[in-house]
């Protein structure tokens, strides 16, 4: 995973992404949240998704093919959208990323590593560092953050863009998770608070 988008509201601490059922929530595949995605309007509807990736064609594809049916739907529009980013709509999507954080209680030398990490990562390759660290329980992830930045540190631009690509797809799909949740939870809210939508991680 990495941070919010840097149009989001806040930087929240760092998550993961679990599936609907081991978070304890419902399946959202039929529910509120997916109904008022599809409702929205096409310019409400593109800039809630910039939230959960920051390139504005990926927003605009995931957002033209409404309405969607499930979930399920949802997402497969969302990762083809992912797959078909040129590379000038991928340095856009990263360029919206920020390098995630550790919650505040974490280990103080934890997060000075991170912060020396994210550094010397975005020195190199010129954007933040993105991960999806789905499954991964919150007391394990600052050691995987941490080791797959240090692995990754090693490869060439190329490679590490491309692998960056893909854990941009990953998360971008635990956001849209997140924005289905999070349109159930408030419905009912106006419109206008739509924007105030940020995503987990």
């Amino acid at each position: 995973m990495a941070g919010h988008p840097r149009h989001a509201p806040r930087s929240p601490p760092l998550s993961s992404h679990l599936p609907a059922q081991a978070r304890g929530c419902s399946d959202p595949s039929h529910g509120p949240g997916l109904a008022r995605f599809n409702a929205l309007s096409p310019e409400a509807s593109r800039a809630v998704l910039l939230h959960c990736c920051g390139s504005r064609r990926w927003a605009h594809r995931v957002a033209a093919h409404r309405p969607y049916p499930d979930v399920g739907a949802l997402l497969a529009a969302a990762d083809e959208a992912s797959y078909d980013l040129s590379q000038a709509d991928l340095s856009e999507a990263l360029a919206a990323e920020h390098s995630a954080e550790l919650d505040h209680g974490a280990p103080y030398a934890a997060l000075l590593a991170l912060d020396a990490a994210h550094a010397e990562y975005e020195r190199k390759f010129g954007h933040a560092f993105v991960i999806c660290l789905d499954g991964h329980p919150p007391e394990e992830q600052a050691d995987q953050l941490l080791g797959a930045i240090r692995r990754r540190m090693g490869h060439e631009v190329d490679e590490e863009r491309s692998i960056s690509a893909d854990e941009l797809r990953r998360v971008a799909q635990s956001r849209v998770l997140d924005l289905t949740r999070w349109l159930t939870r408030s419905e009912g809210a106006p419109v206008a608070e739509i924007g105030l939508f940020a995503p987990v991680g």
